[in-house]
């Protein structure tokens, strides 16, 4: 195992006893020892098969939405919010559910705010600019008068248990006036090709965390410039591949990992850690995408001999979401209210979607076959 180097930064006092932490500008100086090699020639593999594979399947457009939509809310549950994906296909489909819409907005801000990027990667590199963007998409709307969305802290934060004082933090960020320079190296590192993709997200992501430049928000960021970054580096065509459902299980390790960079510079338990979130992920990624696409190919089988062009095109709006209503799937297929509704019908004579609501206005249908499959915790060992 690689000796831990110093701390990679350097310390400033901002009041009596306590100091900030400013991390030097990247990259570090790395030792490579045969375990972490493994762990990346892994991680490179499994991500490059994610994104052959997933490229060859049947739906990779329409996957894209639910995928997206698990990985909002379980980054946002990192921050403590706590609706469900259940809850966030039902309410996107037009469903009422019994959820503070609190989350709820923070969620579809977090969707809103990863569409906003993939779209602006096309006129924009993955930049401060963008960076101020996504934040001011994250934000928009939520509670707190200090989350001023697209702007950089004015004031000292710091990170530690619900309401600790500084002095009781467990880390403590830049102060405000090290922004500038700190965004600014990190800036010039993302654009800087020289390293391999997923070492050099790996070490952004750490150090997008460890300068910690917004108030509120930073944690959601730093995980939507993960996926950013793969689809702007060409490492994968689609946004299929995301870290949030690695970092929420394994929670305490992925801190641990952060602060150990910091206090006693062991990239190389970061990395490797990273590297196996992205193997896993990968994995896990490509596996629920199969069986979807599976179970979509066995429903196409089923309504095949059904002489109607609205079943395969609502098959269709399943993939994109579980849920569905007559009223959506009209508006979605232009198409009248009576037939969204046989459509639906039939299905649910099929076996393809049950009711689950409780009323005869309104009514609201869920495949849960595809829900449950999108619903299962993330795999943490390797797939055999």
């Amino acid at each position: 195992m690689a000796t831990p180097s110093r701390s990679p930064g350097r310390s400033v006092k901002i009041r009596q006893g306590i100091t900030a932490f400013v991390p030097d500008p990247l990259p570090p100086k790395l030792t490579w020892t045969p375990a972490l090699l493994r762990s990346l020639s892994e991680a490179d593999r499994l991500v490059g098969w994610l994104a052959g594979e997933g490229g060859r399947l049947a739906n990779p457009h329409l996957l894209m939405r639910p995928f997206l939509a698990r990985e909002a809310v379980l980054s946002s549950r990192i921050e403590g919010t706590q609706a469900t994906l259940g809850e966030i296909l039902a309410a996107d489909a037009g469903a009422s559910v019994e959820r503070s819409p609190d989350d709820l907005k923070e969620v579809a801000n977090y969707v809103a705010a990863l569409d906003h990027g993939i779209r602006r990667l096309k006129e924009l590199p993955l930049s401060t600019p963008l960076i101020l963007e996504l934040h001011e998409r994250l934000m928009q709307d939520v509670l707190g008068e200090l989350a001023t969305p697209g702007e950089f802290r004015r004031m000292q934060n710091w990170i530690g248990s619900p309401g600790c004082a500084m002095a009781d933090a467990s880390y403590v960020p830049p102060p405000p006036e090290e922004l500038p320079e700190c965004m600014a190296a990190l800036e010039a590192f993302l654009q800087d090709a020289s390293l391999p993709p997923l070492v050099q997200i790996a070490l952004a992501h750490y150090q997008f965390e460890a300068i910690h430049p917004f108030i509120d928000g930073n944690g959601r960021v730093g995980r939507l410039l993960i996926t950013l970054f793969l689809v702007e580096r060409g490492v994968l065509p689609t946004p299929m591949l995301y870290l949030s459902a690695f970092f929420e299980a394994t929670r305490d390790h992925y801190y641990s990992c952060l602060r150990r960079v910091s206090r006693e510079g062991d990239w190389e338990a970061w990395l490797t850690y990273f590297f196996n979130g992205m193997a896993r992920q990968a994995e896990d990624a490509l596996s629920r995408a199969e069986t979807i696409n599976d179970l979509l190919a066995h429903w196409r089988t089923a309504v095949a001999g059904i002489p109607s062009k609205v079943l395969p095109r609502t098959l269709d709006r399943l993939a994109a979401n579980p849920y569905i209503t007559a009223k959506r799937l009209s508006s979605d297929l232009g198409i009248a209210f009576t037939t969204a509704q046989r459509a639906i019908e039939k299905l649910q004579d099929l076996g393809i979607v049950r009711e689950i609501s409780q009323t005869k206005r309104d009514r609201v249908y869920c495949a849960r076959g595809i829900l449950e499959v999108l619903e299962q915790p993330a795999r943490l060992v390797p797939f055999r």
